[in-house]
């Protein structure tokens, strides 16, 4: 062995095999990359004022109303809707996590636990959606009992 030269090495660099939630990650943002990009789109075409949008006047003035207001709102949020917003989006992750398996668990957990958590921190908003809804069910099934009803009398 030679005091002043040392063997040569052969280092590879080798990538860690991405894991499971990596990949959905990345499945997620390649599937939605079209969707954002016609945001930003829309989104430039509103506000820089550019006529080549083919939207109507009353719905880009519509769409520019509400952009703007929902970015003023987000620059001067009321307090606490931040921390609220947080434990409503981790509700829909763990959420996601609990709903192994079945693609209907997939849908309906992370909407359920988001809609608790969201009716803990504004139970006035919760009561007038179930209203809302409730009546709309009672229309729907009365609807399908109608048409049900007509179909068996027919026969």
């Amino acid at each position: 062995l030679s005091l002043y030269s040392s063997p040569a090495r052969e280092t590879k660099y080798v990538e860690n095999p991405q894991t499971q939630l990596e990949e959905g990650v990345s499945h997620l943002r390649h599937a939605m990359e079209p969707y954002t990009a016609w945001c930003q789109v829309q989104w430039f075409c509103i506000t820089s004022g550019s006529g080549s949008v083919t939207l109507s006047h009353d719905i880009k003035t519509l769409c520019s109303d509400f952009f703007s207001e929902s970015y003023e709102f987000l620059q001067n949020p009321p307090a606490g809707f931040y921390p609220r917003l947080g434990v409503i989006g981790f509700a829909g992750i763990v959420g996601l996590f609990l709903a192994r398996g079945s693609k209907i668990k997939k849908l309906v957990y992370p909407a359920g636990l988001m809609s608790i958590g969201a009716s803990m921190y504004y139970p006035q908003h919760a009561v007038a959606i179930g209203k809302v809804a409730g009546t709309q069910l009672y229309d729907w099934s009365l609807q399908g009992y109608i048409a049900v009803e007509s179909l068996w009398k027919d026969n």
